[in-house]
């Protein structure tokens, strides 16, 4: 028997267990020979190496978790476990599916591999009631399957067992994500090789697997809110849009596009360029009503709309001014500039007749044009401007109609 309390490697060990206290793990030695105490100093450099693994599998884990806390979609986050996980979780392969419909079914919502074939993608769904998966929620602990092969053909039933050995996949561990004590969906890491997942691999995910969970959780929750406030804004969009637009032409409404002409005028004065208004009326509409309908009416109040709307410049604004007279804002210094897109828009409500049902209307507008060259003249307000181009609309009609009249400041 060995005189162990004087043996050197007690003062050793002893060095060794402190050097552990302080998570130094990487100073011990293993040739301390097959006697008893030698025996000590193998189990003691055993038990620093799985020390070492749990220290760093540990800070994985924890710099992971805070990578990931920072994630706030779905995808982002299982994209981070994804490209980060490796070094704690061996795959080729991952999946992450949610519980749907009153925990009936399970749909496939991300997936990512190294193989360029990937057979169980977004949207795959399956029935989770009376499946293996729904057995594995009710015992909440992951599920490894290291044969996969073999697995089928002891369930051929497996669809998804199919279609993911058609990937390439031979071993799998199935996770279980529960939030705030409600399963919520489940995490697939994969393997294209069999026997890949050991009860440490369990462990380690189960140690993080409630903080995926609830940041999947609250992934989903603020994709909601996203969702939300995304329809929430296109709803005020939509009534910012009503409230400020024609219903019949589309066009803006009168309220609207004399907002608009006060603005552009006060535009104009600070740059010190012209401005014009077109006042376009629809030639003998009440005949048109009196002998098609008021609907044929509509139709053409559209049509004349649509006309003057692909007339006209993107600086261009046109609007319903009310009943069948349309007004459109220029800013210009140039009156014969004004006077070609006057006629433009004249030619082109003229260009061809309207089909209203099987009758072909002739439709024409008569124009009336308010300029002024100089706005900060006096008197040159939005006003008076629709008063010029009123009365010019007027001198219009009454000298034949489809025809342009032009009044300036």
């Amino acid at each position: 028997m060995c005189d162990c309390i004087n043996d050197p490697r007690i003062n050793k060990y002893t060095e060794y267990v402190i050097a552990m206290q302080r998570l130094q793990f990487h100073v011990m030695e293993t040739d301390d020979g097959p006697d008893p105490l030698g025996q000590l100093g193998k189990a003691l450099y055993d038990l620093a190496q799985v020390m070492d693994r749990w220290y760093q599998d540990h800070g994985r884990l924890l710099d992971i978790t805070a990578q990931i806390n920072q994630g706030v979609f779905i995808n982002d986050v299982l994209d981070y476990v994804y490209e980060n996980f490796r070094p704690v979780i061996p795959y080729d392969r991952m999946g992450f599916s949610l519980i749907e419909d009153d925990g009936k079914v399970l749909r496939a919502h991300w997936s990512r591999s190294d193989s360029a074939s990937i057979q169980i993608g977004n949207g795959y769904a399956q029935p989770l009631k009376g499946s293996s998966l729904e057995r594995i929620l009710q015992t909440g602990e992951p599920r490894v399957i290291n044969d996969l092969e073999a697995h089928l053909a002891a369930h051929p039933e497996s669809a998804a067992t199919k279609l993911i050995l058609a990937e390439g996949i031979r071993s799998s561990l199935t996770c279980p994500l529960f939030a705030l004590g409600k399963a919520v969906g489940f995490l697939f890491f994969s393997s294209n090789e069999k026997n890949t997942y050991k009860d440490m691999h369990q462990h380690l995910f189960c140690r993080v697997a409630s903080q995926i969970a609830m940041i999947v959780e609250k992934s989903r929750l603020y994709e909601d809110l996203y969702n939300l406030n995304h329809d929430l804004m296109e709803a005020r969009n939509a009534l910012a849009h009503q409230a400020t637009h024609d219903g019949l032409t589309k066009l803006w409404n009168r309220g609207a596009i004399l907002e608009l002409l006060e603005k552009e005028l006060a535009r104009a004065k600070r740059a010190q360029r012209g401005i014009a208004v077109i006042m376009a009326d629809v030639d003998r509409f009440k005949q048109i009503n009196d002998s098609f309908g008021h609907l044929a009416g509509d139709d053409v109040l559209r049509a004349v709309a649509a006309r003057l709307a692909e007339a006209s410049r993107k600086e261009d604004s046109v609007g319903r001014y009310g009943g069948e007279e349309f007004l459109v804002i220029l800013s210009t210094s140039d009156l014969s500039r004004v006077e070609a897109t006057a006629d433009r828009y004249l030619n082109q409500v003229a260009s061809s007749p309207v089909h209203v049902a099987d009758v072909q209307i002739q439709v024409t507008v008569s124009v009336g044009v308010g300029v002024a060259m100089d706005p900060n003249a006096e008197g040159v307000t939005a006003t008076n401007l629709i008063k010029m181009a009123d009365a010019a609309l007027y001198r219009a009609k009454d000298g034949g109609r489809n025809r342009i009249e032009v009044s300036t400041a």
